[in-house]
């Protein structure tokens, strides 16, 4: 089991969290895994995680696997102008390589943000620290874990 994998796992058993963890075909994108697990794209929680441009910091927007974020509304909720975040920002400060990036157990928790269309599903699907494993959760259990706020920025 990889390290990401056992970080994911210890994070969530640490908060009590009942997530089936779910080995899949490769999951490196929301259509990908939806069809992986048979469920609707934007039951899929996609973690984007972009690069402030003033504090330099890799932020978290979890958001439905069928939307996009909207880089205008995440500035506004981040207090700083955002730009994409390069794989080692995101190794460096998540722990996960790009493809596997989970919302729960970063080596330095980000400020996260929440989609709130993932909210209407009973269980959402998350990258689970590797591109080929994912978790499903209450989605206001992923919102917590995240420790993000709910906020539209999606287009």
């Amino acid at each position: 089991m990889s390290k990401s994998l056992k970080r994911v796992r210890a994070a969530l058993e640490t908060h009590g969290a009942q997530a089936e963890i779910v080995e899949t075909a490769l999951a490196r994108t929301a259509a990908d895994a939806a069809a992986a697990l048979g469920c609707d794209v934007d039951q899929i929680a996609k973690s984007i995680v972009l690069r402030g441009e003033t504090s330099g910091e890799a932020l978290l927007f979890i958001t439905a696997g069928g939307q996009q974020v909207d880089m205008a509304l995440a500035a506004t909720l981040a207090g700083e102008p955002l730009g994409k975040a390069d794989a080692a920002l995101i190794r460096a400060q998540t722990g996960f390589a790009i493809g596997g990036v989970s919302p729960v157990g970063h080596l330095t928790p980000p400020r996260a943000w929440f989609d709130p269309c993932l909210l209407a599903f009973d269980v959402v699907w998350a990258a689970a620290g590797t591109p080929h494993h994912v978790f499903g959760l209450d989605p206001q259990q992923i919102c917590d874990l995240a420790g993000a706020q709910t906020a539209a920025f999606t287009e």
